[in-house]
């Protein structure tokens, strides 16, 4: 089974400490790629030194909503000039979050703006994350893509039926983490169960979110062979085809990683 890893966050406490034992136990598992999300500016170099170093790990750069009030510095221009490197295949995390509103809600949409931007200009993906703000993620995204196209996934899945439909109809990708495991989302494994398999990716968001039967402990990467096998289940697929598609899937949205591999 070979697996690709479409968001996970190697250089977060819990990780970077081993992350060499990390990286093998993934491997171990069947993951060739694995992409690693930048969330702030200061995480930049760290990320993508991985990046650098390991021939199955790229980057990001970009800065996840919690960060937009203390980022107002990082614009467009500051996000397409990082993004040159061949190591960096997508832009974000950037989105919505008003669950917690760590960030004023105007400056973290000035922000998701300016990554949509500079996903037009480049041509690479944006990696959406939104939470409790699937009207306004939409919104912008339908202003940004009449600007011109760009292509994307929303990470870590969570929403509506309504906003899988909108996301599938905008050209998106969507990704699976390990909370589709959990006994407590039914909802989710329902909307799950009927994503047209050439649209989904699967992550671990590692050192969260673990899956069953790992739940308690960090998040690794290796453990998205345990989400894989529970989607493969949960849809009447084969592990190894499920493993192989997401894993084609990947390559496909994140098209620098074939021309850096």
């Amino acid at each position: 089974m070979k697996l690709a890893d479409s968001h996970c966050h190697l250089n977060y406490k819990g990780l970077a400490e081993r992350q060499q034992e990390v990286l093998a136990s993934a491997r171990g598992a069947g993951v060739t790629a694995m992409l690693n999300i930048a969330t702030r500016e200061s995480e930049w170099d760290d990320v993508l030194a991985t990046a650098k170093a390991e021939p199955d790990v790229w980057a990001t750069v970009g800065i996840h909503p919690h960060e937009a009030d203390a980022h107002a510095h990082v614009d467009t221009a500051k996000l397409v000039e990082r993004a040159q490197h061949p190591r960096v295949v997508g832009i974000g995390e950037s989105g919505l979050d008003y669950y917690y509103d760590h960030s004023d809600r105007e400056r973290q949409q000035g922000s998701f703006r300016a990554h949509l931007a500079a996903c037009r200009e480049t041509g690479l993906p944006i990696v959406v994350h939104t939470r409790d703000a699937e009207d306004d993620t939409l919104m912008i995204l339908r202003e940004e893509l009449g600007r011109g196209p760009f292509p994307g996934v929303l990470h870590c899945f969570t929403g509506s039926d309504a906003l899988a439909d909108a996301a599938l109809e905008l050209g998106f990708y969507i990704s699976l983490s390990g909370i589709v495991t959990f006994k407590s989302a039914r909802a989710l494994q329902d909307t799950a169960r009927r994503l047209p398999i050439d649209r989904l990716l699967i992550e671990t968001d590692a050192p969260f979110l673990a899956p069953v039967p790992n739940r308690g402990k960090p998040g690794e990467p290796a453990f998205v062979a345990d989400t894989c096998r529970f989607l493969a289940d949960l849809r009447g697929e084969g592990a190894n085809e499920l493993a192989e598609r997401t894993r084609l899937n990947f390559h496909t949205l994140f098209e620098k990683t074939l021309a850096c591999a």
